[in-house]
């Protein structure tokens, strides 16, 4: 089958993809082939993501045309004004020289196949971040928007980002319906290879100038003190992680009033190889950070903004009077957004102003902070599924629904403040923290210190997230399944270790024990595995399957009330039930599992 595939199939491919298939079929790399032609690639969290390359599971030009000429079939199908209102087409800056993939390349070829058929295109001229494919979409009033990236992957990734007319990325059945019309034009149009079309087309246009202008006045919205930071006496430097961040974030600065953050020189200008750094993934840590951490010595700047290589991401590291650096996680910066954006709000909210029309969201396996907050405050707080899909598409929602939503995010350092991007920001999130950092040096404070505040207050969050790597999906499926079927057939665990579990969620499923009808209130999702424990001590822990790395998360937090402040035994108990989640649920020895930094 796969021989007839690639015979069909071959001559779509550029000159460096066709070889690849051709070597594996001389080397009878029987699995391999398998493996890249009998499968197509799927939406996942962050939509189509895979390793560059030959074959229809990988990203390459062949793949891209025919992802695209079925998206372009399934808008006609919703859109009648689609030839109006065209799509917004962006991409960052990864390439790959083995097989021709660049983002610019694939960017350019996403775009010729809708102008091919007369659909305008409003074309980025320069790499974007992935926010400002959202924001343009609905700025610029466009069906849809695609975003060619694969953000914090490693370097061997690309990927490609679907988002619908609302402005969030599209969740189903809008994926599934794309998937068939994939399936039924998989056959490269005429005029889909015709690149010149996307530089000489008079459909398409290129929104950049446009869309940053734009977009910088309305990050002004979010902005509360611009005279105090104009005045600010504190420094920050800014990693873009050999992305596209740099030129925003230093426009960004700038929109809010600062002196232009200290950037990175090694890391300030795209490099698809990411040199300097194991893995682009600033949430890793101070293992990654080595270079701004040491210039930010040197410079005598006391906050490190990391801006992952599409900028919808966000670390933040601080000084602190030890010498040592403290790298933020996504839950803690969560709580420092959380209390600030509110606090800002109701600063500036007008008297009559309803709280309980005010929302906060967070993903069901991030930190319940912003729950407590909401409790105390008396503002909405939702969860929702991992992903921002499911962030975006609810934020919507709501404010159709003529509520005002602050803040959102999802523990992996993904952040959404304000509501002009229905997406993850990296952007916006860093000068929010710098414009937060300099407010609170005003009142003697480091963010360290007003975490610890938010604590004391709305009662300590202890999480710890982590993961192993397990490249096989079959042992995947294998531990989730044994955990359905426990002691015995469709049974889950009643002790872990010795730690009670109390209730159980598979969202995979949809069973929840903690609802009367045993039936979970979030959505369903069967493409991924996830399961939530609820155990006797109140901590809480997830284990979930990556939507898009060969991952398997765990999730856990346990949460202190209000003036307890005994967090030195809320540590250890949540170490200990890790340790027990690990022994007895994920067994790495037995099932072959990779340790995270090993």
């Amino acid at each position: 089958h796969y021989e007839l595939t690639s015979e069909r199939l071959l001559k779509s491919w550029n000159p460096k993809t066709r070889a690849e298939i051709e070597n594996l079929l001389q080397n009878g790399m029987n699995k391999e082939l398998r493996d890249r032609l009998c499968c197509r690639l799927t939406f996942g969290t962050a939509g189509l993501r895979s390793a560059m390359g030959a074959g229809f599971s990988y990203i390459n030009d062949l793949t891209v045309i025919q992802s695209t000429q079925g998206l372009c079939r399934y808008l006609e199908r919703c859109f009648v004004d689609v030839s109006q209102r065209g799509l917004v087409v962006g991409y960052d800056t990864r390439s790959q020289a083995t097989s021709n993939c660049s983002s610019k390349r694939l960017a350019k070829l996403t775009a010729t196949v809708l102008l091919s058929k007369g659909i305008p295109v409003y074309l980025f001229s320069k790499y974007v971040p992935t926010p400002f494919v959202p924001y343009a979409v609905q700025k610029l009033k466009a069906v849809a928007g695609i975003m060619i990236t694969a953000s914090h992957n490693r370097k061997e990734d690309n990927g490609y980002k679907v988002y619908w007319e609302n402005g969030a990325q599209i969740t189903s059945p809008h994926d599934k319906e794309i998937l068939k019309y994939i399936e039924e034009n998989s056959e490269p149009w005429n005029g889909s290879w015709n690149e010149n079309l996307a530089d000489t087309s008079p459909l398409k246009r290129d929104p950049l100038e446009e869309i940053c202008k734009s977009y910088m006045e309305d990050l002004k919205k979010i902005c509360y003190y611009r005279e105090l930071n104009m005045k600010t006496t504190l420094k920050f430097v800014h990693t873009s992680f050999h992305g596209v961040g740099h030129d925003y974030v230093q426009s960004a600065f700038k929109a809010f009033g600062f002196n232009a953050p200290i950037p990175v020189p090694e890391q300030m200008h795209p490099d698809p190889n990411f040199s300097t750094v194991k893995c682009p993934n600033p949430e890793e840590g101070e293992s990654v950070l080595e270079l701004s951490l040491r210039l930010a010595e040197r410079e005598g700047a006391r906050v490190v903004v990391a801006t992952d290589p599409d900028a919808d991401r966000l670390a933040v590291a601080e000084l602190q009077e030890s010498g040592r650096w403290k790298v933020f996680t996504g839950n803690e910066l969560a709580a420092l957004f959380g209390w600030w954006m509110f606090a800002c709000w109701r600063k500036n909210c007008a008297k009559e102003t309803n709280v309980k029309n005010i929302y906060m969201l967070a993903t069901t396996v991030s930190s319940k902070i912003l729950k407590a907050i909401a409790l105390k405050e008396g503002f909405q707080f939702e969860e929702t599924l991992p992903g921002f899909k499911w962030i975006g598409n609810r934020v919507k929602e709501l404010l159709d629904n003529g509520k005002d939503v602050l803040f959102a995010f999802e523990e992996s350092i993904g952040f959404m403040c304000g509501t002009s991007v229905l997406d993850k920001d990296g952007v916006s999130a860093a000068v929010v923290v710098a414009e937060m950092a300099s407010y609170l040096e005003k009142k003697n404070l480091t963010l360290t210190q007003q975490l610890v505040n938010i604590y004391e207050i709305y009662g300590y969050h202890i999480s710890k997230t982590s993961y192993f790597i397990c490249h096989d999906s079959t042992t995947l499926r294998r531990i989730f399944e044994r955990l359905r079927n426990f002691s015995c057939p469709k049974e889950y665990p009643q002790f872990c270790g010795r730690y009670g579990v109390l209730h159980i969620r598979d969202s995979t499923t949809g069973y929840d024990n903690s609802q009367l009808n045993k039936k979970s209130v979030l959505p369903v999702s069967r493409s991924s595995q996830m399961i939530t424990f609820t155990f006797q001590n109140g901590c809480v822990a997830t284990l979930r399957t990556s939507g898009t790395e060969p991952k398997i998360k765990y999730y856990a937090e346990i949460c202190g009330l209000p003036g307890q402040s005994d967090k030195t035994f809320l540590e250890e108990e949540l170490k200990q039930l890790i340790e027990a989640l690990i022994e007895n649920f994920l067994q790495p020895s037995k099932n072959g599992l990779i340790w995270r930094f090993s």
